[in-house]
Protein backbone atom coordinates (compact mmCIF):
# COMPACT_ATOMS: atom_id res chain seq x y z
CA UNK A 1 0.00 0.00 0.00
CA UNK A 2 1.05 3.59 -0.71
CA UNK A 3 0.13 6.20 1.90
CA UNK A 4 0.05 9.79 0.64
CA UNK A 5 0.28 12.62 3.14
CA UNK A 6 -1.59 15.52 1.58
CA UNK A 7 -0.36 18.99 2.48
CA UNK A 8 -3.63 20.36 1.07
CA UNK A 9 -2.37 20.85 -2.48
CA UNK A 10 -4.46 20.44 -5.63
CA UNK A 11 -1.63 18.45 -7.25
CA UNK A 12 -2.10 15.68 -4.69
CA UNK A 13 -5.05 14.35 -6.68
CA UNK A 14 -2.82 14.08 -9.76
CA UNK A 15 -0.29 12.16 -7.67
CA UNK A 16 -3.01 9.77 -6.47
CA UNK A 17 -4.01 9.20 -10.09
CA UNK A 18 -0.41 8.64 -11.18
CA UNK A 19 0.39 6.22 -8.36
CA UNK A 20 -2.83 4.24 -8.92
CA UNK A 21 -1.29 3.06 -12.20
CA UNK A 22 1.31 1.15 -10.19
CA UNK A 23 -0.52 0.15 -6.99
CA UNK A 24 -4.26 -0.25 -6.52
CA UNK A 25 -4.01 0.24 -2.76
CA UNK A 26 -3.66 3.98 -2.26
CA UNK A 27 -4.56 5.78 0.95
CA UNK A 28 -4.50 9.56 1.07
CA UNK A 29 -5.21 11.81 4.03
CA UNK A 30 -4.57 15.38 5.09
CA UNK A 31 -1.37 15.90 7.05
CA UNK A 32 -3.43 16.79 10.12
CA UNK A 33 -5.69 13.69 9.94
CA UNK A 34 -3.30 10.76 9.69
CA UNK A 35 -4.70 7.25 9.98
CA UNK A 36 -1.79 5.58 11.79
CA UNK A 37 -3.28 2.09 11.42
CA UNK A 38 -3.14 2.42 7.62
CA UNK A 39 0.15 4.31 7.69
CA UNK A 40 1.73 1.43 9.63
CA UNK A 41 0.54 -1.03 6.96
CA UNK A 42 1.92 1.02 4.07
CA UNK A 43 5.07 0.02 2.18
CA UNK A 44 5.59 3.52 0.75
CA UNK A 45 4.96 6.98 2.20
CA UNK A 46 4.60 9.94 -0.16
CA UNK A 47 4.91 13.50 1.14
CA UNK A 48 2.90 15.68 -1.23
CA UNK A 49 3.40 19.21 -2.50
CA UNK A 50 1.77 22.05 -0.59
CA UNK A 51 1.91 25.70 0.35
CA UNK A 52 4.38 27.20 2.78
CA UNK A 53 7.61 25.67 3.96
CA UNK A 54 8.53 22.40 5.70
CA UNK A 55 8.67 24.03 9.13
CA UNK A 56 4.91 24.68 8.78
CA UNK A 57 4.26 20.92 8.99
CA UNK A 58 5.71 19.57 12.27
CA UNK A 59 3.48 16.48 12.14
CA UNK A 60 4.98 15.56 8.74
CA UNK A 61 8.44 15.99 10.24
CA UNK A 62 7.52 13.60 13.06
CA UNK A 63 6.26 11.04 10.55
CA UNK A 64 9.39 11.33 8.43
CA UNK A 65 11.67 10.82 11.42
CA UNK A 66 9.63 7.89 12.74
CA UNK A 67 9.46 5.96 9.45
CA UNK A 68 12.65 6.94 7.60
CA UNK A 69 14.41 3.63 8.21
CA UNK A 70 11.25 1.51 8.04
CA UNK A 71 9.49 2.43 4.79
CA UNK A 72 10.27 3.66 1.30
CA UNK A 73 9.73 7.43 1.21
CA UNK A 74 9.04 9.74 -1.74
CA UNK A 75 8.87 13.53 -1.43
CA UNK A 76 7.47 15.77 -4.14
CA UNK A 77 8.04 19.56 -4.15
CA UNK A 78 7.22 20.52 -0.53
CA UNK A 79 7.70 16.82 0.27
CA UNK A 80 11.21 17.04 -1.24
CA UNK A 81 11.90 20.07 0.93
CA UNK A 82 10.42 18.24 3.94
CA UNK A 83 12.99 15.46 3.53
CA UNK A 84 15.87 17.92 3.18
CA UNK A 85 14.67 20.03 6.13
CA UNK A 86 14.61 16.93 8.34
CA UNK A 87 18.12 16.03 7.18
CA UNK A 88 19.36 19.46 8.38
CA UNK A 89 19.17 21.07 4.95
CA UNK A 90 18.32 24.77 4.74
CA UNK A 91 15.33 25.71 2.63
CA UNK A 92 15.43 29.25 1.27
CA UNK A 93 13.51 31.50 -1.13
CA UNK A 94 14.60 31.43 -4.74
CA UNK A 95 15.38 34.60 -6.65
CA UNK A 96 12.83 33.55 -9.27
CA UNK A 97 9.51 31.84 -8.57
CA UNK A 98 8.76 28.83 -10.78
CA UNK A 99 5.03 28.19 -10.97
CA UNK A 100 3.99 26.38 -14.14
CA UNK A 101 7.47 26.46 -15.67
CA UNK A 102 9.04 23.72 -17.73
CA UNK A 103 12.78 23.51 -17.17
CA UNK A 104 15.50 21.28 -18.58
CA UNK A 105 17.28 19.17 -15.98
CA UNK A 106 20.29 16.90 -16.04
CA UNK A 107 20.88 13.66 -14.20
CA UNK A 108 24.30 14.31 -12.68
CA UNK A 109 24.97 11.09 -10.81
CA UNK A 110 25.92 7.94 -12.71
CA UNK A 111 24.72 5.79 -9.78
CA UNK A 112 21.25 7.34 -9.87
CA UNK A 113 18.20 5.15 -10.56
CA UNK A 114 17.62 7.51 -13.46
CA UNK A 115 21.12 7.65 -14.95
CA UNK A 116 19.93 6.43 -18.35
CA UNK A 117 17.95 9.69 -18.74
CA UNK A 118 20.74 12.22 -19.16
CA UNK A 119 18.49 15.24 -19.70
CA UNK A 120 14.76 15.88 -19.88
CA UNK A 121 12.20 18.57 -19.13
CA UNK A 122 10.21 18.83 -15.91
CA UNK A 123 7.29 20.83 -14.52
CA UNK A 124 8.15 23.18 -11.68
CA UNK A 125 5.82 24.86 -9.19
CA UNK A 126 7.93 26.22 -6.33
CA UNK A 127 9.33 29.37 -4.77
CA UNK A 128 11.74 27.70 -2.32
CA UNK A 129 14.92 25.72 -2.89
CA UNK A 130 17.71 23.90 -1.10
CA UNK A 131 20.58 26.10 0.03
CA UNK A 132 23.84 24.38 -0.77
CA UNK A 133 26.13 22.83 0.16
CA UNK A 134 24.02 20.00 1.52
CA UNK A 135 25.48 17.02 3.32
CA UNK A 136 23.50 14.18 4.84
CA UNK A 137 24.53 10.58 5.34
CA UNK A 138 23.73 8.39 2.31
CA UNK A 139 22.01 11.26 0.42
CA UNK A 140 23.12 12.43 -3.00
CA UNK A 141 21.83 15.18 -5.23
CA UNK A 142 21.12 13.33 -8.47
CA UNK A 143 19.48 15.95 -10.74
CA UNK A 144 20.00 19.66 -11.30
CA UNK A 145 18.31 22.37 -13.33
CA UNK A 146 20.47 22.95 -16.39
CA UNK A 147 19.98 26.72 -16.17
CA UNK A 148 20.01 27.65 -12.46
CA UNK A 149 21.95 24.55 -11.27
CA UNK A 150 19.44 24.20 -8.40
CA UNK A 151 19.04 20.71 -6.90
CA UNK A 152 16.05 18.99 -8.49
CA UNK A 153 16.28 15.47 -7.05
CA UNK A 154 17.88 13.52 -4.23
CA UNK A 155 18.34 9.83 -3.61
CA UNK A 156 19.24 7.74 -0.61
CA UNK A 157 19.20 4.21 -1.99
CA UNK A 158 20.34 2.63 1.28
CA UNK A 159 17.35 3.95 3.25
CA UNK A 160 15.09 4.09 0.14
CA UNK A 161 14.32 7.80 0.28
CA UNK A 162 13.74 9.73 -2.94
CA UNK A 163 12.74 13.31 -3.57
CA UNK A 164 11.88 15.56 -6.51
CA UNK A 165 11.73 19.35 -6.35
CA UNK A 166 9.76 19.17 -9.60
CA UNK A 167 6.41 17.45 -10.18
CA UNK A 168 6.67 14.00 -11.80
CA UNK A 169 2.86 13.89 -12.05
CA UNK A 170 2.70 17.11 -14.12
CA UNK A 171 2.01 17.02 -17.86
CA UNK A 172 5.06 19.31 -18.15
CA UNK A 173 7.36 16.50 -16.94
CA UNK A 174 8.77 14.09 -19.47
CA UNK A 175 9.19 10.54 -18.14
CA UNK A 176 7.24 11.25 -14.93
CA UNK A 177 5.60 7.81 -14.88
CA UNK A 178 8.93 6.13 -15.57
CA UNK A 179 10.57 7.95 -12.65
CA UNK A 180 7.85 6.86 -10.23
CA UNK A 181 7.81 3.28 -11.56
CA UNK A 182 11.59 2.98 -11.11
CA UNK A 183 11.33 4.10 -7.47
CA UNK A 184 8.45 1.78 -6.67
CA UNK A 185 10.24 -1.19 -8.20
CA UNK A 186 13.65 -0.38 -6.62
Amino acid sequence: MIYIIDHKDSFTHNIVHQLSKFDKKIECSDFDRINYTKLNKADVIVFSPGPGSPKDYPKSSEIYKKYKFKKKIIGICLGFQQILFNENGKIIKQDKIYHGFQSPISVINKKSLFSKYKTFKVGRYHSLKLKEPFYAKNFEITMRCRVSKAAMAIENKIDQIYGFQFHPESFLTENGNILIKKILSA
